[in-house]
Parts: structure tokens; sequence; C-alpha cells
């Protein structure tokens, strides 16, 4: 066996070494879909918050009902973004690994997602509380945090670039505590532009020639 065939049969089982331990299948193209799809959502909630800010200003006191409900319609709009973004997450993941011929559920999955959720559960729940004790301006830099830990946790488990965007979020949370009163804008750049770049940037790495 000459040394070059030892050199790819070396690739091959670290190739395989790879597969066995870590989630590959993770596509740029969900990146950028759940990017987007929080650049919509934070448009629509600019849009509702303007009005509201706007209607105040024009009546000069605070309407009590009209802060409740906005507060329930940014809610069920962040829920919508969620789940619409984690769909396309999993179509575009599972059409990568299909082409790869690789399974989408098997242990390295299930390791990722578990070690994502325990932080995102946790992160959940406390901001629930946040918004029980009409604490709301803290959401943002919360979530983000969270789901950065949430990346940075499950990034043991598949692509190590994941590690990054995680931190990055993290970074971009604790900013955020320092102005409160810009979450908005923080979260449309944490869940909406960093998330295109990042997309953009595994497409590149890893799917480009593959496409």
């Amino acid at each position: 066996m000459t040394e070059q065939q030892h050199l790819d049969t070396l690739s091959d089982i670290k190739r395989m070494m790879e597969r066995s331990s870590r989630f590959i299948s993770l596509s740029g193209l969900s990146g950028i879909f759940a990017g987007c799809s929080a650049l919509v959502g934070a448009a629509i909630s600019y849009y509702w918050l303007h009005d509201y800010y706007v209607s105040w200003n024009t009546t000069g006191r605070f309407d009590a009902e009209g802060f409740a409900w906005l507060r329930v319609k940014l809610i069920a709009l962040a829920l919508i973004v969620m789940a619409f973004a984690l769909v396309g997450g999993i179509f575009f993941t599972w059409r990568r690994a299909k082409r790869n011929k690789l399974p989408v559920w098997d242990i390295t999955s299930r390791n990722v997602l578990i070690n994502a959720l325990i932080p995102m559960i946790a992160g959940g729940a406390f901001i629930a509380g946040l918004l029980y004790n009409n604490l709301e301006a803290m959401v943002a830099p919360v979530s983000l945090i969270f789901y950065g830990l949430a990346l940075v946790n499950a990034s043991k488990y598949t692509l190590s670039d994941i590690r990054y965007l995680g931190i990055a979020e993290i970074i971009l949370g604790i900013l955020n505590v320092f102005y409160l009163r810009r979450g908005l804008y923080f979260w449309a750049v944490g869940f909406g532009v960093l998330h295109i770049f990042y997309g953009a940037i595994m497409w590149w790495k890893y799917e480009r020639q593959s496409a």
C-alpha cells in the first residue's frame, strides 16, 4: 500500500469517526431561513410598537388594556416565528442528510437536541418569570444569552462552528443588558443578522460543492 493510500485510508477513518460522534447534517440554509424569519418578525414587532407609542403620545395617557394586548401579540408572534424557523431548519437539515445518505435521527442528533434543550427550557422558564413580574425589557437579553448557552452546549455534538455563533449571541445579550430599551434591535441582530451570516458561512464551507 502506497503512502497516498495510507493517507486516504486515514482520511476515511477520520470521516467515519466524525460521522459517528458528531451530527454533521445541519444545513447553512437553516440558519439563513431562521435569520430571515427573525427579521420579518422584528419588522412586524417594530410596526406594532411604533403604532402603540404613537397612540400613547397622542392621547398622553398610558393604556393598560392596549399594553396587555400588545404584549400578547408580541409573545404570539415570537412563538410563531420560532415555530416557523424550526420547521424550516428541520426541512433543510433533512434535505441535506438525505442528499448525503446520513440519518437525521440517531444518537448524535439526540445528544444535540438534549444539550440544546436544557438551557433553552431553563431560559424559557426564566423569561416566563420576567413577564410575570412585568420585566419585559429583560426578555431580549435573557433570550439571547440562554440561546447562546444552548448553542455552546450543543456544539460538543455537532459542527464546532456553532460554538462561535453561541458565543456571539451571549456577548450580544450581555451588551443588551446595558441598553435595555433597544432590545428589539439586539434581537434582530442576534436572531436575524447573525443567523444569516452564520448560515452563509456554513453553506460556503460545507455545502457549496454539493449544491
